[in-house]
């Protein structure tokens, strides 16, 4: 499918790995003009070696709490590229994990610091490029968290779904200027995260790798019943569609990668 994507520049956070890098390879070979960015610089060449040695990728190290670091990022762009055009907001970690009543104010402070309050302040950073020209796409990377809360994960829960309701009423702001906004919301993807919450979780069971895979699976996400964690080129497949010229009657939407796992229709 064309989707319309050459010439078009992209801004993707959370690109050193996982579905950002996906995201950003995806978007690559639709044509667009690509800026990774994430907090390793080094991770980023790494993954730039890895994706291409095409002059349409570029990368910049940021980090997505700092007021300073994102105008840095975008003074970068700006003088590369000018203005662009897309803007796929992924950077986030999983936080704090417990029981609420282990959780301290701190916990809270981080994970929301990094899930909410970053995501805001790079759509504040870059909302005048993507107001410019008639055309704008802005994708924020929630998660099945926002409408299905798990009790170990509360501040995360919280933050993925304080950016599901800021992607919504932001996408009534600027559609007739021709900024779409939308969510997509991942389920257990194969991603370097959840590799870790899995090596955790065989520790802590005394079983491989893949056992605890299993066992999560049943017994933590009943619903995806294709028994398997999600590959970050479905999310990308996904992503890249929003972003693209054939999604331009999709605004406020949230679109689920999750193999079923919210349990709700």
């Amino acid at each position: 499918m064309e989707l319309g994507l050459q010439d078009k520049v992209a801004l993707v956070t959370g690109a050193a790995s996982g579905i950002g890098k996906e995201t950003a390879r995806v978007l690559l070979d639709e044509g667009a003009t690509v800026v990774m960015t994430d907090l390793d610089e080094e991770d980023l060449k790494a993954t730039a070696v890895k994706l291409t040695e095409n002059d349409r990728l570029l990368y910049f190290p940021a980090d997505i709490r700092s007021l300073e670091s994102l105008k840095q990022l975008h003074e970068y762009i700006k003088k590369s590229l000018g203005t662009i055009d897309i803007l796929v907001q992924n950077a986030g970690v999983t936080g704090a994990q417990g029981l609420f009543h282990t959780l301290s104010d701190d916990d809270w402070v981080y994970t929301i610091e990094q899930n909410l309050h970053g995501p805001v302040r790079v759509a504040r950073e870059f909302l005048p490029d993507l107001r410019e020209g008639g055309w704008g796409r802005l994708l924020f990377i929630t998660s099945e968290n926002a409408v299905q809360p798990y009790d170990n994960e509360l501040p995360y829960d919280s933050a993925k779904a304080a950016v599901l309701s800021f992607a919504k009423g932001l996408s009534r702001s600027y559609a007739m200027e021709g900024l779409l906004v939308n969510t997509v919301s991942p389920a257990f993807i194969e991603t370097p995260m959840t590799d870790r919450m899995m090596q955790k979780r065989s520790e802590e069971k005394n079983v491989s790798f893949d056992e605890a895979v299993d066992s999560f699976l049943e017994e933590e996400r009943p619903h995806i019943e294709l028994k398997r964690r999600g590959q970050t080129e479905e999310v990308a497949a996904v992503i890249a569609f929003l972003c693209s010229e054939k999604a331009s009657f999709v605004n406020g939407a949230n679109y689920r990668v999750d193999g079923g796992s919210v349990a709700t229709i």
